[in-house]
């Protein structure tokens, strides 16, 4: 499905005009030649047809003020709780990643968190248009039933209103939005977007900084690793937790411009300065040729070599809840 006519508006140090780029002046979506020589020469580690969930969700009943409750649910999405506000990130709920639900990436575990037992959501943090990241039926069925306010990078929200999914707000790199208690600040990541013919690089993608009850949490979204991390990290003056991707990295001459693999995502929480680090973007849907315990494996070399304690950057489990104070 074509991701709408794309964002018009004035030039910038990351838009053309007519087209979106990253702060290394390039645009990273790969030609259909080297998608080509990918599928022809891939080595894709076998995964299991289905994996079962060994966490029940236990949802906290009442959060102080100042506490952060941290569900994850699957992939990419988590579940941000404060006192009184409730975000999700990228919410992918669907059977699979892809335009239609009889072809493409195939979830082997069940979310974490099921659609049913959500509490209400208040706002979404949409990072860009990749069918791994929006899911329409997800965001269609929250439109309906808890009306988030999605908050997205430019672009997005036409394509979003489109599709009957309202309302929603779009920003730029560095711009902020204040929505109840919490500034939501969108960042730069290093990556691209593309939801059908024409449509590649017309629609911003980024990260997000949730500044609320006195923390500091980023949502990496997903990046490629860049000299962004460092930026971010010395415009935030402390990042007390970075949800940062480890998964979707091999092979890395087609990969490592748009995904991180686990050492670099160590690397970026060095570059953050960051107090506490949650891997992201894996064991859900394979996506590309590493095998779905190859990220957890690669993360724990990483922090061994990085001699970065495995208590400031942890894996979770779908359905298990992490609270920060």
């Amino acid at each position: 499905m074509s991701g709408g006519p794309g964002y018009h508006g004035p030039r910038s140090d990351h838009f053309d005009g007519r087209r979106f780029f990253n702060q290394t002046g390039t645009s990273v979506g790969r030609s259909l030649a080297d998608v080509l020589r990918w599928q022809l020469t891939a080595k894709r580690k076998p995964w299991p047809a289905w994996v079962e969930n060994t966490v029940a969700p236990a949802l906290p009943a009442r959060l102080e003020a100042g506490e952060l409750a941290i569900t994850f649910i699957n992939h990419i999405t988590f579940l941000l709780q404060y006192q009184g506000l409730n975000l999700l990130t990228d919410p992918v709920f669907s059977p699979r990643a892809s335009p239609v639900q009889w072809l493409g990436p195939k979830r082997r575990h069940h979310p974490g968190v099921p659609f049913d037992a959500l509490p209400p959501i208040h706002a979404v943090l949409l990072s860009h248009n990749h069918y791994d990241h929006l899911d329409l039926q997800a965001l269609r069925r929250l439109s309906l039933e808890h009306r988030p306010l999605i908050i997205t990078p430019l672009g997005n929200s036409a394509f979003l209103n489109a599709q009957g999914i309202e309302p929603a707000v779009d920003l730029d790199w560095w711009q902020d939005f204040q929505y109840r208690q919490a500034t939501i600040t969108l960042t730069p990541a290093q990556h691209w977007s593309s939801r059908g013919p024409g449509n590649r690089n017309r629609n911003l993608w980024g990260g997000f900084i949730v500044s609320c009850e006195g923390q500091r949490l980023y949502f990496a979204g997903d990046t490629g690793y860049g000299g962004h991390f460092r930026d971010i990290g010395g415009r935030i003056s402390t990042v007390d937790v970075a949800l940062l991707p480890i998964g979707a990295y091999e092979p890395r001459w087609f990969m490592a411009e748009q995904h991180m693999n686990p050492a670099e995502a160590v690397q970026a929480h060095l570059d953050l300065a960051s107090r506490f680090s949650i891997a992201t973007h894996f064991g859900c849907f394979r996506l590309t040729d590493e095998g779905i315990d190859d990220p957890v494996h690669d993360l724990n070399e990483a922090l061994n070599h990085f001699k970065v304690s495995p208590d400031r950057f942890v894996v979770p489990v779908p359905g298990q809840t992490i609270l920060r104070r």
